[in-house]
């Protein structure tokens, strides 16, 4: 896809991932609580998530909570909890104006009452939404989610609905939290680790990847226009030649 006309003719990825990492190291480095980190970790996405509607991202993944974040200290959950209700609610008036439409990737039921509500409204309002769509990739991890759609497939192979031979790689596609959006053409992963971290390993076969040595809450529009040269000079031959 070709950017927008303020960026000329560059290429910009259809559809872009982010590993937001290092709130918690963030934090230590700047004497803070962990709860500090996770509040900039949090800023830092609102105005990346803006700056890349503005630019023409048509799809915006962001890993928010995974399903293995659930052993971290309770206090620390809680406050991630409290953040994505503030975000919520925020998102429901702020980004009317930008026209962001959320979706939400994981299993939401894990989350308490009130924090569902605000999910199920925030889909609801959403709806007639025709910008950005931002998927936040909340209680999810790929593994997990390979295997709900395997058991939704066997669960059709049970009731004589589909025999196994028929299964294919577009069926099991249709049953990822991603269904009806394009595979991520570029995965952005700050902090300086260089794994995926159980993120998208289904959609991300023939994903760019790009590795970088800053802590999320330090992450600037500056090193993601970095990473969008980087992923225009890429040649994607998907297999081929």
């Amino acid at each position: 896809m070709k950017s927008s006309a303020n960026q000329g003719e560059r290429i910009l990825p259809e559809h872009l991932a982010i590993i937001m990492d290092g709130n918690g190291r963030w934090a230590k480095k700047c004497f803070m609580p962990r709860s500090m980190g996770h509040r900039a970790g949090a800023a830092k996405f609102k105005a990346i998530t803006r700056y890349c509607s503005k630019i023409g991202i048509k799809y915006l993944t962001v890993y928010a909570f995974s399903t293995e974040n659930w052993k971290r200290p309770e206090e620390e959950v809680g406050a991630l909890m409290g953040l994505f209700k503030q975000y919520l609610k925020d998102a429901l008036e702020d980004l009317l104006n930008d026209d962001i439409k959320i979706r939400f990737l994981g299993d939401t039921s894990m989350f308490s009452a009130d924090l569902q509500e605000l999910i199920a409204e925030t889909i609801e309002t959403g709806k007639t939404r025709t910008g950005m769509v931002l998927n936040l990739a909340m209680n999810y991890g790929s593994r997990a989610e390979i295997t709900r759609a395997a058991q939704n497939l066997a669960e059709q192979v049970k009731n004589g609905a589909l025999q196994p031979s028929e299964i294919t790689e577009q069926m099991l596609s249709d049953h990822m939290y991603t269904y009806g959006e394009p595979d991520p053409d570029l995965i952005i992963r700050p902090s300086g680790e260089y794994r995926l971290s159980n993120f998208l390993l289904w959609q991300s076969a023939y994903s760019e990847l790009i590795f970088m040595d800053v802590l999320w809450p330090d992450f600037t529009t500056e090193d993601l226009e970095h990473c969008l040269d980087e992923y225009a000079k890429r040649n994607r031959r998907f297999g081929g030649v």
